[in-house]
This record gives structure tokens, sequence and C-alpha cells, in this order.
């Protein structure tokens, strides 16, 4: 089943353009959505960003040639379960640890099986963007949603395989979410704010949506010539 959010007579509403800090990583002002409640919180001081680093090791630069771009199919492919052989022979593992190599290259906080090619439900992610600090990051293996907050928060956010393409989002506030880990073992966890945001973003790599298919009308009118590069760029064989 595809994740959504939003309560139907939200998914048509058009909302107004947020303008965005000039300061970098996309940081915005958030507005909340709870039903008929709409309120503007604080300014929120991190939000989900796509950037690229000017400062490559040759490694690096294997690894972010290896991030793979829309409209490529396998980012709309169907992602298989992961077997518990798979994550016994330690394959997963490996594949886990060289996607978050990947996305600490590419200044990125979370990843999904699929933007690397390979079509199965894991997903990664470091809400800190930073790999000192690894005690943050979470390898998430057959994530299903156990279920999830109705009030609303639209953020700015970007994507790997979207590189200088943003947009502003409606996510649930929090996310109840099942999953296993490295050794097999079932995981429940509650995210909240940023965390829940990018969970989220990330799961729906995992469904075949892409954050592209969140943006208003007003939004996808302003990336589309962005979006008709990339495909112009990728050539035949494109999955939109």
């Amino acid at each position: 089943m595809m994740f959504a959010v939003l309560p139907e007579s939200l998914s048509t509403l058009v909302f107004p353009k947020i303008q965005s800090s000039t300061r970098p990583h996309l940081v915005s002002r958030a507005r909340v959505y709870h039903l008929k409640t709409i309120y503007m919180p604080a300014v929120r001081q991190s939000s989900f960003f796509s950037g690229t680093s000017t400062h490559f090791s040759s490694r690096e630069v294997e690894r972010t040639n290896r991030l793979l771009r829309y409209p490529h199919p396998a980012l709309r492919s169907i992602n298989a379960k992961i077997t518990p052989k798979e994550i016994a022979d330690g394959s997963i593992s490996k594949i886990a640890n060289e996607m978050l190599m990947i996305m600490y290259a590419t200044d990125g906080v979370g990843l999904a099986a699929p933007q690397v090619g390979f079509n199965k439900r894991l997903m990664v992610y470091n809400p800190t963007g930073d790999k000192s600090k690894w005690l943050n990051e979470l390898i998430i293996i057959n994530p299903t949603i156990a279920t999830f907050s109705k009030r609303l928060e639209l953020d700015q956010e970007g994507c790997l395989s979207f590189p200088g393409i943003d947009g502003n989002i409606l996510r649930s506030d929090w996310i109840k979410f099942e999953a296993l880990n490295l050794k097999g073992r079932k995981i429940r966890k509650k995210v909240v704010g940023f965390e829940a945001r990018i969970f989220q973003h990330e799961f729906d790599h995992l469904e075949g949506k892409l954050f592209i298919d969140r943006l208003d009308r007003n939004d996808r009118e302003e990336v589309q010539e962005s979006l008709d590069r990339l495909v112009q760029e990728f050539g035949e064989g494109g999955a939109l």
C-alpha cells in the first residue's frame, strides 16, 4: 500500500509559496496542518536537503557516481522484502554501510536502496548528516508504518536523486514504524519532527514514490524545467 498522510480534503489544496532562507541547507519556515486547524510554529533550524560536496576523495567520487538520478527506472520499481538469509549472510550489512558512505559523500541525511539500484526494502539515515556522529545512524530493513500523526507539517525537502531541486512537502509530524535490524530482530520506534520527515521521505522511495509526486501544483510547475532537463540527460528508458 502506498503511504499517504494527507486527508482527501488537503490533497488537492494549493499552498502558498514559502520563501526559503538564504542560509545554506534549505532552512525554511514550516507550516503545520491539523485537520481544520492551521498555525505557524517557530522557525525550524534544520530541514531536509540534498547538497553536493565540492571536496571528494577518489573513493568518494566513486561512491557519488553510484547514486541514481531521476528518471532512472529503479526509482520507480517494486522493492522486494529482504529475506532472513540475506540478513544472515552479511550482504545487507555491507550494502547498508556502503549506502551510508554514499549518503555522507553527497551531504545527505538519508538514502533508500533503490537510489543505488538495489530494489530491496532497505533504507539508512542519520538526522545529523555527520558521519562522526555514527550513534545517530539507523539502518532499517523491511519497514512498515504502524500509525502516524494526523497533524501535518509543511516544510522544504530535496532529494539526492534530484540534484538542485526542492519543494514544500506535507508530512506527518510523527510516525511509529516497525522494521528489522541487521540482526534480523524486530524493532519498533516512534520518530518525530525532522527525523519523521526523513523516515517518510525514504519510505516513499521504497514504495516507488518520489518527493516530486507530493509537490503542489505551483511547486511542480516551478521545478518542471529542471525535471525536463534531467529526463533529457538520462535519455530513453526513463520512468517518470
